[in-house]
């Protein structure tokens, strides 16, 4: 015998499969680099809906785009701190633009450098017109820091919609880990921009990587007849 609270389980539990299964679809399509801006001249003109890859540097962007993707080396990595020095695009299967932002934080490079990057990530961030909504990497380890305060602050003042997303969990025990949940989710309530829902990843053993591609695949422009009988 079936009870309302079974069949609404069940519908929950359907919605959620296909959600997951939308984004495995759309991340395994092929995915193209644009370009890389250093300026807001350069910046690539799209109609596509846009999500943006923002940080502390080394902090896991190019791997998290690198483990959505599928592609190892996509979004190039480097164990160096301050590697990604202009905003590389993506077009993802045609339905979404990816955008790795320059890494915040990074004291050791040149101050004129820190300077044009700082100008770069703020211009984009308040002036992009597609920006849907920006993934902000937060390493499970540490927490948020005063530059991820700061970025907080210009997202809220902008209104741009942006999403937590903790990285390299794997790094991280289980009660620790859920203390920094907490602990993100207690700050994110005092901002008016951001996402309730954190997303708790690693990008080297694949957590949670699924669930964030289905989370994105909702922002992206709507697929083709075929894809949708796809998913029947």
């Amino acid at each position: 015998m079936t009870t309302p609270e079974s069949d609404n389980n069940k519908k929950v539990g359907n919605d959620t499969a296909q959600a997951l299964e939308q984004g495995r679809l759309l991340f395994a399509k092929q995915c193209d680099f644009i370009l890389g801006a250093t300026n807001m001249n350069q910046v690539p003109v799209s109609e596509l809906p846009e999500i943006a890859f923002a940080g502390r540097s080394n902090v896991g962007k190019s791997s998290l785009i690198n483990a959505l993707t599928g592609r190892n080396t996509l979004a190039r990595t480097s164990k160096k701190p301050g590697r990604t020095r202009q905003v590389n695009f993506f077009d993802l299967g045609g339905r979404l633009m990816l955008a790795d932002l320059p890494g915040y934080g990074y004291a050791r490079a040149p101050k004129t450098e820190i300077a044009q990057w700082t100008t770069l990530i703020e211009d984009y961030l308040r002036g992009r017109v597609g920006l849907r909504r920006v993934c902000l990497l937060i390493d499970a380890r540490h927490g948020i820091k005063a530059t991820d305060n700061q970025v907080m602050k210009l997202l809220d003042q902008a209104a741009v919609v942006y999403q937590v997303v903790l990285t390299k969990c794997d790094k991280v025990k289980k009660a620790p880990l859920q203390a920094r949940q907490k602990e993100v989710s207690t700050t994110l309530a005092g901002h008016t921009a951001a996402h309730s829902e954190i997303i708790v990843t690693s990008a080297r053993k694949g957590h949670g990587i699924a669930e964030l591609r289905a989370a994105l695949t909702s922002l992206a422009a709507p697929g083709t007849l075929a894809e949708h009988e796809k998913l029947g």
